[in-house]
């Protein structure tokens, strides 16, 4: 059976899609152009038409999965509730143990980065936009007098950090640190980041993290209570 002629646009989804599976499977410094090639029975010229290096690909790749992540953050952030809601459920979401996918990935791209220019330059642009999106919400948590926070950029580092570090230690050790234990550091962090009482932990359980539609449904009731 022939293949279906794809346009340009869906054919680099296909590529960046067969990249970071070969990425994961196999990490930055192995991954060859050839194997995203072979995982889709294609040439490394049809590969190399669309990125003309391994690091071009790479990176594209990189951000591709990161940009997924960055889209969900930018829905939990952007729900109508509190700003404290809001924070929570993007801290625990973002945490090791909740529904973010690219910790392996990202830190792939951590340790690649350091050889890698545009790798480089790609990661601290995502990093970034993590980062900002937390100041601003903070930023409205303290206008509307929800908490106090005399600088939210600070606080939005202080907990990007804190999560990336639980990360990396759960990521390379696995079965380090048990679920309930890391979401109850995270909303501890968020707690002492925001001024809030003492005691305004939620604790975590030893539940399976909520799916997208389940937290949804959990936002929409929470706007309407």
């Amino acid at each position: 059976m022939a293949r279906v002629r794809l346009s340009v646009a869906e054919r680099r989804e296909e590529l960046l899609r067969a990249a970071v599976e070969q990425i994961e499977a196999r990490g930055v410094a192995a991954v060859r152009i050839a194997d995203v090639a072979s995982a889709l029975g294609v040439s490394n010229a049809l590969v190399l038409y669309h990125f003309s290096s391994k690091e071009q690909l790479v990176a594209a790749a990189f951000a591709h999965a990161a940009e997924a992540d960055l889209a969900h953050l930018r829905r939990l952030l952007g729900r109508r509730t509190t700003a404290v809601r809001r924070l929570r459920s993007a801290v625990r979401w973002y945490a090791p143990t909740g529904q973010a996918k690219g910790w392996r990935l990202w830190i792939e791209g951590w340790a690649a980065s350091l050889r890698d220019p545009e790798l480089r330059r790609v990661a601290a642009s995502l990093d970034q936009e993590w980062k900002a999106a937390l100041t601003r919400v903070i930023a409205e948590g303290v206008a509307a007098g929800e908490f106090r926070c005399t600088d939210p950029a600070s606080a939005a580092w202080r907990l990007t950090a804190f999560l990336d570090g639980l990360a990396v230690q759960t990521t390379a050790y696995a079965g380090s640190l048990s679920r309930t234990a890391m979401l109850r550091w995270a909303d501890a962090a968020l707690v002492r980041e925001l001024n809030l009482p003492a005691g305004d932990e939620e604790p975590g359980d030893d539940t399976e993290p909520a799916s997208d539609t389940e937290e949804t449904a959990r936002a929409d009731a929470e706007e309407t209570a």
